[in-house]
């Protein structure tokens, strides 16, 4: 569990859970002062989750996807109906998030998500899909990955849509500029701890240590792009 904290002063605070057979990651991001509550990629055990925000006491606003592979969004129909809350997604993953949810919205680039008293950006990071987004909480600085980045590695980027140049420069450029400080919470537990430091990550990740757009994808095991 970790926190963040808006430019207004109202603590946002992370729960992250382990859930389902492939070590995937979701987390509740909340703001204690009001009750408030966002879920990013409710994958599955959507009951635990349930239990989770009733035993917090806990009010679901929206519903954040980093992307719509179907290890993130195995139970989105069942969060969606359990909570009411409207989807937000790139607007390239808005199509596959219409068929589980009813209520979905595209979020632009850099917008914000209210939750309670605190905010939360969407960062457009593209490459392992085409509308990878990860969720930045601004102050004592936290990040959401999904499968953009990994504890340790990256996703994969030779699925069907996904390009290496973009995931590339998401990774240098995108995350790049984010405070090292930053807390890195992954879509999947396959590192050496839950989260981490970007700074010990750009240090040591060879997703991020490989500068290049060559080294990147010797280290990807895929052709570089033309």
């Amino acid at each position: 569990m970790s926190a963040a904290q808006t430019s207004a002063g109202a603590p946002l605070e992370i729960v992250q859970l382990e859930v389902g057979l492939l070590e995937n990651f979701i987390e509740v991001i909340a703001c204690p002062e009001t009750g408030r509550a966002a879920l990013v990629d409710p994958a599955f055990e959507v009951d635990r989750l349930m239990r989770v925000l009733r035993e917090r006491g806990w009010t679901v606003d929206a519903i954040l996807l980093t992307h719509t592979h179907d290890d993130h969004i195995a139970g989105l129909d069942e969060a969606a109906q359990a909570t009411g809350a409207p989807v937000y997604c790139h607007p390239l993953e808005v199509a596959t998030a219409k068929t589980l949810a009813p209520e979905v919205r595209a979020i632009e680039d850099e917008a914000f998500v209210q939750i309670g008293k605190g905010r939360v950006q969407a960062i457009y990071t593209p490459g392992h899909t085409p509308g990878c987004v990860c969720f930045f909480l601004p102050d004592n600085p936290a990040l959401i990955t999904g499968d953009v980045l990994f504890v340790g590695s990256c996703g994969g980027v030779n699925y069907g849509g996904s390009d290496p140049r973009a995931a590339f420069d998401s990774l240098q450029r995108r995350l790049g500029a984010l405070p090292g400080e930053t807390r890195v919470y992954p879509g999947h537990n396959y590192g050496k701890s839950p989260t981490a430091l970007l700074e010990m990550e750009f240090a040591t990740n060879p997703a991020l240590t490989a500068d290049t757009l060559e080294a990147f994808c010797a280290y990807k095991r895929v052709p570089v792009p033309d």
